[in-house]
């Protein structure tokens, strides 16, 4: 059953107009990037690492999780019409499933964003920025940091998509947050606050890894945030009642 409403997801993107802001959210980070790196070539001499600070400079800290936030909107966005909520409710599945089914389309969704945002890293690199060979693997391994620091922010904005019916707000929710990530990583308590996970796990605008010797509380603030977020959704839908 939750394969079923997950392919029924799926089907919610197909020519959807989602696949534009996917392609050029991470386009307009690598474009702003490479060209701020070009700039400052006087001052920046670490190669693919200090490219890595400026495509992440905006991506990570400000635009990862609005975006996140608009595939969680547009998925529910058909929920909210009308009277499809009793649909839901009165339909032969868990409505949990639903919601999970939800979160591995839009989880599949930010682990393509990534790899889209690698591979403008490597072209920009290569023939926009002049770089010789190929990226350091600790920047791989922040990528792949970055996609499970992303886990809870989409759990969250799930949840917020859930329970407000402006399709708008919860994105403007996520941009909020990661102002506030930005801070609470500035202050050391980044693991305490879901929207910076996303932005410790890529090493956002940093050259040497924040993150050495603390990526078992980064993997548990992970588990932890995106658990209770879940157990939450559950709770909600749980108690969901038909709307007349």
């Amino acid at each position: 059953m939750l394969l079923r409403c997950i392919q029924a997801e799926n089907r919610k993107l197909r020519r959807s107009v989602i696949w534009i802001l996917f392609l050029a959210v991470p386009a307009i980070s690598a474009v702003y990037g490479t060209f701020n790196y070009n700039m400052n070539l006087g001052i920046l001499k670490n190669g693919w690492y200090d490219l890595w600070t400026q495509y992440t400079l905006f991506y990570a800290l400000f635009f990862f999780a609005p975006l996140i936030g608009v595939y969680a909107s547009y998925l529910w966005r058909l929920e909210h019409l009308g009277h499809n909520w009793n649909l839901i409710m009165t339909a032969p599945v868990h409505p949990f499933c639903l919601f999970f089914a939800k979160y591995c389309v839009v989880a599949k969704m930010a682990l393509l964003t990534q790899g889209w945002l690698l591979l403008l890293f490597l072209l920009g690199g290569r023939f926009g920025a002049g770089l010789e060979g190929f990226p350091p693997p600790e920047i791989i391994t922040w990528l792949l940091r970055g996609a499970v620091g992303s886990l809870a922010i989409i759990a969250l904005q799930l949840l917020l998509s859930l329970v407000i019916r402006s399709f708008a707000l919860p994105i403007l929710l996520a941009l909020g947050g990661s102002i506030v990530g930005l801070l609470a990583a500035s202050k050391n308590i980044g693991l305490y606050w879901p929207y910076a996970l996303m932005i410790l796990g890529m090493n956002s605008n940093k050259t040497e890894d924040v993150m050495a010797g603390t990526l078992i509380g980064f993997f548990i603030s992970c588990l932890v945030f995106t658990a209770v977020f879940l157990l939450l959704a559950n709770l909600i839908l749980v108690k969901q009642d038909v709307k007349a």
